[in-house]
């Protein structure tokens, strides 16, 4: 089930159902509401999204509010997370889901917010959307590619390529708007060979793992497995998530595997994630492409949970479509 698609005077609301918005500073929400108004989308706000404890997040009744009262509210259209964090899945089993399947609405955010995406996906069947949170729209620079693949995947039906950006960065912008490094990007990285259609499944692969042996874990079956971690992931932590994923029972019928681009400071190195993918007898039928614009690195593309998709990867090329239709 897809969500209506977002049209000009939409209005989308910002809920922080994991760490509270109160972390953002004041000029990347700011500039976030402003380029999300030049597109033509009115911005409001969760009545919790700033409250925060300790942990800088909010109590589960607050965090639930927000989230049923922005798919319970007819005027918004579309819900965006404020920024990730450690904690959603906290909220999984006060989720009024009859609630969610009634009321359809893009919901698009990523990182700890893959418990909330799986979990909605799930109960509900309706296609959630890993892609930018509110914050990545107060980058200053590089958004366009993040920008137009969101618009791609959340106002339009057509089918769309997640193809590779010309650049991508891992600074820390939230701390320095200006001081960037951009590194020029020649295509994905092609660890096997081959072509595949499925039903995309996967985001944050620590996150997803939490839904393990629950009700909130979709299955795996003919799926398209997308999967990224950031920087407090490393080599052997990554291969035993992904072994602990490949053990469930419907993990054989996988039929491509499509792994975001690590952040530097995980020091998985192209040849390390070579050697740990050949190392599982599992998955050498089918393709694998690696260093996708997905995840913690930017820029990122916007990939709809539970939608189908094609893969081809041979030589140097790499094709990842996705289509918009039931």
């Amino acid at each position: 089930m897809f969500a209506p698609k977002l049209m000009p005077g939409d209005e989308i609301r910002i809920i922080a159902p994991s760490t509270s918005m109160i972390i953002l500073k004041e000029a990347q929400v700011d500039l976030a509401v402003e380029r999300l108004t030049n597109l033509g989308f009115k911005v409001t706000f969760g009545k919790n999204a700033d409250a925060h404890d300790e942990f800088f997040s909010s109590t589960i009744k607050e965090r639930i509010e927000d989230l049923h009262d922005a798919f319970a509210d007819k005027n918004v259209k579309g819900i965006l997370t404020a920024i990730g964090g450690y904690n959603s899945n906290q909220l999984l089993k006060y989720i009024d889901f009859e609630l969610i399947a009634a009321n359809p609405k893009v919901f698009c955010g990523y990182s700890d917010i893959t418990a909330l995406q799986l979990a909605i996906y799930q109960k509900t069947g309706l296609v959630t959307y890993s892609g930018p949170h509110f914050s990545s729209f107060g980058v200053k620079h590089g958004l366009e590619y993040t920008m137009e693949s969101f618009l791609q995947a959340v106002t339009n039906d057509a089918p769309y390529e997640i193809i590779p950006s010309d650049t991508w960065s891992d600074d820390a912008w939230y701390l320095d708007q200006e001081n960037r490094t951009f590194h020029e990007q020649e295509g994905y990285t092609i660890i096997q060979e081959g072509k595949a259609e499925g039903k995309l499944i996967g985001g944050n692969l620590c996150t997803m793992n939490l839904l393990q042996g629950s009700e909130f874990m979709p299955p795996l079956k003919d799926s398209i497995l997308f999967l990224e971690d950031d920087e407090e992931s490393h080599s052997r932590s990554f291969d035993r998530d992904l072994q602990s994923l490949l053990h469930l029972p419907d993990a054989s019928s996988i039929k491509a595997i499509l792994i975001g681009r690590f952040q530097k400071n995980s020091n998985i190195t192209d040849e390390a994630l070579r050697k740990i993918i050949l190392s599982k007898e599992e998955l050498r039928h089918i393709p694998i492409i690696a260093n996708v614009n997905f995840g913690h690195v930017q820029p990122i593309a916007t990939l709809p949970i539970g939608a189908a998709a094609s893969v081809k990867a041979y030589g140097k090329e790499t094709e990842i479509f996705i289509e918009q239709k039931e």
